[in-house]
């Protein structure tokens, strides 16, 4: 019991990166219709710019806390601004123009931007792994397994777990909260029905569908930080292994559904962590795909998705 709680604190801490980069997805998804598979490496570029700004100040896990909380606070600003420069750039750039061709042309434009982004940092930060001293540390024990022979297993959940899930949960609200009461909201719903009809109602279908690129470069910037700080070494290649998981817990919990994307993540984070805690590491990737095709076998749309109803 205490080996399985353990494993569930972690499974719901990936899930909770991966479910954070699956909302940019399904949001410009929703809109758009088209999958930015450069996302994935706008979450590398947030956490490869962590890694630079935490260096360039020289913050350490022997800082004092005021300075951990000022330093963190202007690593994810700035994190979050390249990012969102980034992405707003591949939008207008690699997507625009493509906006009216046919469904094939998007994305290999996407593929396309997601190698440049990987060359582009591979190139001008080298290709080696980027590893950092812990820089949040401490945590709490919740449970301990005391065993005669005196090797006691002890359930613990960091801080930085605790920052990740409840900064997660903190963000998930607050994207639904903006896609349901706000004025942008109602132009990004307005778009994903018609962008004709969007349009000639007033609504300026490229802002919004640019604001939209920016918040989901913000989020996936946000989740390339939260990766660095959790795992302590970040490279030019985890983009696209994160992507490919976070574009597969889209897909699971209904593209075009913040809380499905959410809980795709989840999904996917514990079935990672769970398969590879009792079976064979080797084989995590197979569960969680496997676990997709039978889900789309018997729920098209997903977890919580809703069925596409075709414009005629």
């Amino acid at each position: 019991m205490e080996y399985f709680l353990q494993q569930l604190i972690n499974g719901l801490t990936l899930g909770s990166i991966y479910g954070l980069i699956a909302i940019g997805y399904t949001m410009v998804y929703g809109i758009i219709g088209m999958i930015n598979f450069a996302h994935g490496d706008v979450f590398m570029v947030g956490s490869v710019v962590s890694f630079i700004v935490l260096l360039g100040l020289g913050v350490t896990g022997g800082s004092g806390s005021f300075t951990i909380i000022l330093a963190l606070a202007l690593v994810v600003i700035i994190a979050m601004l390249i990012a969102a420069v980034y992405n707003w750039t591949i939008e207008r750039v690699a997507y625009r123009p493509l906006r009216g061709s046919f469904r094939l042309a998007p994305l290999i434009s996407a593929i396309g931007m997601s190698i440049v982004l990987q060359e582009f940092v591979r190139i001008a930060q080298e290709g080696r792994p980027k590893p950092i001293q812990p820089i949040i540390t401490g945590g709490y024990e919740v449970m301990r397994r005391v065993a005669a022979n005196g090797n006691d297993f002890v359930v613990k959940i960091s801080n930085m777990q605790i920052l990740i899930i409840l900064s997660t949960i903190a963000l998930m609200a607050i994207f639904t909260m903006i896609i349901q009461r706000t004025s942008l909201g109602r132009a990004q719903r307005a778009c994903e029905q018609d962008q004709k009809m969007a349009s000639l109602l007033g609504i300026n279908v490229d802002r919004t569908i640019s604001i939209t690129f920016i918040l989901g470069a913000a989020l996936a910037a946000f989740a390339g930080m939260m990766f660095f700080l959790y795992y302590n070494v970040t490279d030019f290649f985890i983009g696209f292994v994160a992507g490919i998981k976070a574009f597969t817990a889209a897909v699971l919990g209904g593209i075009g559904s913040i809380p499905g994307a959410m809980l795709g993540g989840m999904v996917i984070g514990l079935i990672e962590v769970m398969w590879s805690a009792y079976f064979s590491v080797e084989y995590k990737d197979v569960a969680a795909f496997t676990i997709l095709v039978i889900v789309l076998i018997f729920m098209p749309q997903g977890l919580l998705g809703k069925p596409e109803v075709e414009k005629v």
